[in-house]
C-alpha cells in the first residue's frame, strides 16, 4: 500500500500543488489556522475530495472546533473511506492504525496535556500491535527541534514507542523539524508541509508499507 503523509497545513490545504497518487492519504493534525469551524468545515469538503481508496485524519494543537466537537459527529461529516482518529484505531486492509491528537502543555492550545501522568493518560491506551501509529506531536529527541533550539517532544510518548515499536510513527506540529528518521525498531516521519513562518515549503512523504 502506498501512503500519502503530510501534517500542519493549517487552513492552506488548497494551497499545496497536486499531490502524488496514493492508495492511502493519512494528515497528521493542524488542519486549520486558530481553529474555525469553517477552516475545519472546508478542510474535511477537500480532504474527502482526494483521489485515493482511504483517507485518514487526526486533529492538532490548533483545531479547537474538532476539540469541541465529539469525534462521532466528525465522523458522520466525512464520506468515501474517509476517517477521523482522536485516541482512537481501524484496521483497513490488514494494517492497524491508531491516532491522537494530543501534545504536551504549551501556552494552552487545543488537545494540550500536561507531561507525566496526565499525558499517559493518552498514550497507556494505544494498542501494542499498533502498525502505524499518528500522533500530532513528536516524541522526544526524534525530529522535534525547534527555531530555538528546544527539544519539544515527549518523553512519555518515546517511552511508548520504543515499547509498543510500531513499523512507522507518524507526526508533524514542530514545522522546521521536517523529515525523516528511522531506528531498529521504527520509522519516524515529521510530515509538516509548512515551514516555521507558514509558507508551503515541504513535500508530503510516500510511504511503501506491506502488510
Amino acid at each position: 500500500m502506498n501512503i500519502l503523509f503530510l501534517s500542519d497545513t493549517h487552513a492552506q490545504h488548497r494551497r499545496l500543488a497536486s499531490l502524488p497518487r496514493a492508495d492511502m492519504i493519512i494528515h497528521g493534525g493542524d488542519v486549520s489556522g486558530r481553529g474555525a469551524e469553517g477552516d475545519v468545515m472546508d478542510f474535511i469538503d477537500w480532504f474527502c475530495s482526494l483521489d485515493c481508496r482511504y483517507r485518514i485524519f487526526i486533529a492538532g494543537n490548533h483545531d479547537f472546533h474538532l476539540e469541541r466537537t465529539s469525534a462521532s459527529t466528525i465522523q458522520r461529516l466525512l464520506h468515501g473511506n474517509a476517517y477521523y482518529l482522536c485516541d482512537s484505531g481501524i484496521e483497513i486492509e490488514g494494517l492497524k492504525f491508531w491516532g491522537s491528537p494530543i501534545s504536551p502543555f504549551y501556552h494552552n492550545w487545543a488537545f494540550n496535556r500536561i507531561r507525566g501522568q496526565d499525558i499517559m493518560r493518552h498514550w497507556a491506551l494505544i494498542p501494542d500491535d499498533t502498525d502505524v501509529l499518528i500522533t500530532h506531536g513528536p516524541p522526544a529527541g526524534i525530529l522535534d527541534l525547534t527555531a530555538g533550539g528546544v527539544h519539544a517532544g515527549c518523553e512519555d510518548l518515546l517511552q511508548t514507542v520504543r515499547r509498543i515499536r510500531p513499523r512507522y510513527h507518524l507526526f508533524g506540529h514542530i514545522h522546521e523539524a521536517y523529515g525523516k528518521f528511522s531506528t531498529h525498531t521504527a520509522t519516524f516521519i515529521n510530515g509538516s508541509v509548512l515551514d516555521f513562518n507558514h509558507q508551503p515549503a515541504n513535500r508530503p512523504v510516500i510511504i511503501r508499507l506491506k502488510k
